[in-house]
């Protein structure tokens, strides 16, 4: 797959603000607390309320709550559910073997591409919810629903719910200080369980490289959650921290490490597809074609040696060829320049490169695609 240069999740200076904006049930709160608002995916979205770096720390120390309703909320239901999501989706729906189970899956177009990423609860035998990224839900619904037109499902889309992700070792404590009681049921949920409550659903997920919940909730609810989780103690926290948090911890974003042109046995996600029978998903035969010819390219991170920060769309000079930065930025944890960057396979940890930045040549070094988690180091 070719190399594909993209630009940084929160370059500020290249949004701009447009009169036609989409807003989330919290924009007037967003407002009212003194947010800096730009255009993201076309709504109108808090990157931070203060100081970016601050809000960092609170989700890597305490915990933050982040406003993530501009993503998109979609239910699959009907007597051949989970047949279709066994053709529709990469990884196996039949691994979810309870009520509440969730899974980390792909949307793969016939060429084996990232239509998107997600994730997928079982809600009953007979109903499934999926969570979308912002800027692919309408293109991810109009292919969800040529492809259901075989199968007895129904497709809908859920705008009237919204999303609050609250994350940081202490996200445990505020639910359990929560009101009703019922809240504290939830912090007994295992990784990519879900459980309901009020007419929420409470996810162990989240994007920071933390522990925390993801809670789906109507959005006339949307705004007393939001102000019960910050009385209990969470930081409002913006989308440039959310992009520093999940770019330590290693974590993909569509449209820089994955898209519908990269294969994601170039994006470290093989351990998404299941192929290990005959079932006969979309995009699977691309993968195996891709898989019997080989990889020429991997998913690595990068540790800046010199001083400068990495940004993505750098180019990368190792000793088997050229490669790409894919995310870059200053990690307020390790007070480095990370980033991820796709380069030709062969190239170990450890070894180094060099990253090209405005036009220097700058000495970096090759790890493991995840430099933070917990809040501790994984950069040695």
């Amino acid at each position: 797959m070719p190399l594909k240069a993209h630009r940084t999740l929160l370059s500020i200076r290249d949004y701009k603000l447009t009169s036609n904006l989409k807003t989330t049930t919290l924009n007037k709160t967003h407002h009212q607390m003194g947010a800096r608002l730009v255009d993201f995916g076309g709504y109108e979205m808090p990157v931070n309320y203060g100081s970016q770096i601050e809000e960092h720390h609170a989700v890597r120390t305490a915990c933050g709550v982040f406003d993530v309703s501009h993503m998109g909320v979609v239910d699959v239901t009907g007597p051949d559910t989970q047949a279709f999501l066994l053709k529709l989706l990469a990884n196996d729906v039949r691994r979810l073997n309870r009520v509440g189970a969730g899974q980390y899956s792909l949307l793969l177009n016939e060429a084996g591409g990232v239509i998107d990423d997600l994730i997928l609860y079982k809600l009953r035998t007979d109903r499934y919810r999926i969570v979308v990224n912002c800027g692919n839900k309408e293109t991810d619904l109009d292919w969800m629903k040529s492809q259901a037109a075989k199968f007895e499902v129904q497709v809908a889309a859920r705008p009237e719910m919204g999303i609050l992700a609250l994350q940081g070792p202490k996200s445990v404590a505020i639910l359990e200080a929560m009101e009703p009681s019922g809240w504290a049921e939830a912090s007994k949920l295992k990784r990519f369980q879900m459980s309901s409550l009020e007419h929420c659903c409470v996810a162990r997920t989240g994007y920071t490289g933390e522990d925390g919940f993801e809670i789906i909730c109507p959005n006339d609810r949307i705004e007393r959650l939001w102000a019960e989780l910050i009385e209990h103690g969470a930081v409002a926290a913006g989308l440039g921290a959310r992009d520093t948090l999940r770019l330590e911890a290693g974590y993909c974003l569509w449209g820089h490490e994955m898209d519908q042109s990269v294969s994601p046995l170039a994006a470290n996600l093989s351990w998404t597809i299941q192929m290990r029978d005959d079932r006969d998903f979309i995009g699977r035969a691309a993968l195996q074609e891709q898989k019997n010819q080989g990889v020429t390219e991997q998913l690595v991170g990068l540790v800046l040696e010199d001083k400068g920060v990495i940004r993505d769309g750098c180019e990368v000079e190792t000793a088997a060829g050229t490669g790409l930065v894919t995310s870059g930025s200053y990690s307020p944890t390790l007070e480095k320049s990370i980033a991820l960057a796709r380069i030709p396979v062969g190239v170990e940890s450890g070894s180094k490169v060099q990253v090209l930045v405005r036009n220097r040549k700058l000495n970096a070094r090759v790890t493991k695609p995840a430099f933070v988690s917990n809040g501790k180091s994984l950069f040695n």
